[in-house]
């Protein structure tokens, strides 16, 4: 199922060059472009306040928008530059690319859990860390799934989920060759503390280390 893309609102810009994007700053407005698609370049102006939020929000430039413009259709567009102040490193232009339903971009996508309240060893008191909250992925821009699922019902202390094991959407792969893992389940700290003790309980006597010491002076030690 395609996931929800946040709209992101535009005003176009009237004029082009240093000029009127000076004037756009100066009226609180980031200046931007739009390009691609096989239609012409469109100049915009983003409010500052807005745009700034999205950008400590993080991911920014791996997120796909919905760009909405008076005057114009909505378009699916992905940032691919923003050029800062090179002193107090705030946006001073930014740039967007169209997008078609078919190109294929790199996406984060949130990992949900399913069959937590079955699992044998979360059961047993296990601890499920979720190593990768998010999934880099690349994916159709027509066809974004809201998330991919991964399936901890069977899990024992001990075991984990890796990416060759989850069922990932028609059309998308990992960015990533290895299989990393996603999630592991792990014995709670107490427990894991107590199995630490008892291995330092039962080591061998053979595994002991032994140094001869020699007799004191003026004796002779007995062979």
């Amino acid at each position: 199922m395609a996931g929800a893309i946040p709209d992101l609102e535009a005003q176009e810009r009237t004029g082009t060059g240093k000029g009127a994007a000076r004037q756009a700053r100066r009226d609180g407005m980031v200046p931007g472009i739009v390009f691609g698609g096989d239609v012409d370049p469109l100049p915009i102006n983003i409010p500052f306040n807005v745009l700034i939020k999205k950008l400590r929000a993080g991911r920014f430039k791996s997120t796909l928008f919905n760009m909405k413009v008076e005057g114009h259709d909505d378009v699916r567009v992905i940032c691919r530059d923003v050029q800062r102040h090179v002193v107090k490193d705030l946006p001073t232009h930014i740039d967007f690319m169209r997008l078609r339903r078919t190109t294929k971009i790199n996406l984060f996508i949130a990992v949900e859990v399913e069959g937590e309240d079955v699992s044998p060893g979360l059961k047993k008191g296990g601890v499920l860390t979720l190593v990768r909250p998010e999934v880099e992925l690349i994916v159709t821009a027509g066809d974004i799934p809201d998330h991919i699922t991964i399936d901890v019902s069977e899990m024992e202390i001990g075991d984990n989920v890796t990416i060759s094991s989850v069922t990932l959407p028609e059309g998308a792969k990992p960015t990533i060759d290895r299989d990393f893992v996603i999630a592991q389940l792990s014995a709670p700290a107490g427990l894991a503390s107590a199995d630490d003790e008892d291995e330092d309980a039962d080591v061998d006597a053979d595994e002991v280390p032994t140094t001869e010491m020699d007799a004191p002076n003026g004796e002779q030690s007995d062979d």
